[in-house]
C-alpha cells in the first residue's frame, strides 16, 4: 500500500512535466533488462561508470538495439575498483554528464519493469541520482531472475541448496553467458535468464 501511495503522489507531483508517463501502468509485455558498473558495492557510496540495457519483447531479446553509456570518471574511480571491472579513467574520457546519462536512461526504460540480477543494487544507485536531479526515485516494478530461478526449483526440490550465482544459474540452464562481465553483456545474460524462465522449463539442477 505504501508504495501504490507513493507512485499516486508522484503521479500527481508531476502530472503536468514530461515524467507523468513514468508512474502509469506499463501498457505492453515488454521489459529492461538492465547492469550497471559503479565504483563501490556499497549502494549508498557506490557512483555509475557505465549503464547498459536491453528491451525483452515477449519472449525475444532485442539485442541489435541496446542501451549502453559511459558517464564521466567520478573521484571515488580508484585502483581497486578498476581491478573489478577494468574501466580505467581514460576509458570515460568521452563520458556523460550525470545529467545527460540519467534522462537517456530514463527515455530508454520508460515505465517498463527492470529485469536483472542484483537489481535492487542496481535500481538504489539509480534512484539516488534520479531523485537527485529529477526529484523522484525510478518508479519502475523490479524482477530479480536469481528469486525467479529460486521459485522454479523449489517446485523441484523443495528445502534443497541451491547456487544462485549468475554462472551456475546459466551453467544449469544451458545458456550461452558470456564472462566478460561488462554492464551490456550482464544485462544480456540476465535477458537471457528471464526468456528461459519465463518461456521454458527448468531442468533438475546438475548439482544441489
Amino acid at each position: 500500500m505504501k508504495n501504490l501511495l507513493r507512485r499516486h503522489w508522484y503521479r500527481y507531483r508531476f502530472k503536468h512535466t514530461a515524467y507523468a508517463y513514468l508512474f502509469d501502468k506499463p501498457t505492453n509485455d515488454e521489459v529492461v533488462s538492465l547492469d550497471c558498473e559503479t565504483t563501490s558495492l556499497d549502494p549508498h557510496k557506490a557512483e555509475l561508470i557505465t549503464i547498459a540495457a536491453t528491451v525483452i519483447r515477449g519472449n525475444t531479446i532485442l539485442t541489435s538495439q541496446p542501451f549502453s553509456i559511459s558517464l564521466r570518471a567520478p573521484q571515488s574511480l580508484t585502483a581497486q575498483s578498476i581491478a573489478i571491472h577494468r574501466i580505467r579513467h581514460q576509458d570515460l574520457d568521452n563520458g556523460l554528464n550525470d545529467q545527460e546519462a540519467m534522462t537517456r536512461l530514463i527515455d530508454f526504460i520508460g515505465n517498463r519493469p527492470l529485469v536483472g540480477y542484483h537489481i535492487r543494487y542496481d535500481k538504489s544507485i539509480l534512484d539516488r541520482y534520479a531523485h537527485r536531479l529529477f526529484g523522484f526515485p525510478l518508479p519502475n516494478q523490479l524482477i530479480e531472475v536469481s528469486h525467479l530461478y529460486r521459485k522454479r526449483l523449489e517446485h523441484i526440490l523443495p528445502n534443497a541448496y541451491y547456487d544462485l550465482s549468475m554462472e551456475a544459474i546459466g551453467h544449469n540452464l544451458d545458456l550461452p553467458l558470456s564472462g566478460r562481465h561488462d554492464a551490456l553483456e550482464d544485462a544480456i545474460s540476465a535477458a537471457l535468464i528471464y526468456v528461459r524462465l519465463k518461456y521454458g522449463d527448468v531442468p533438475m539442477p546438475k548439482s544441489v
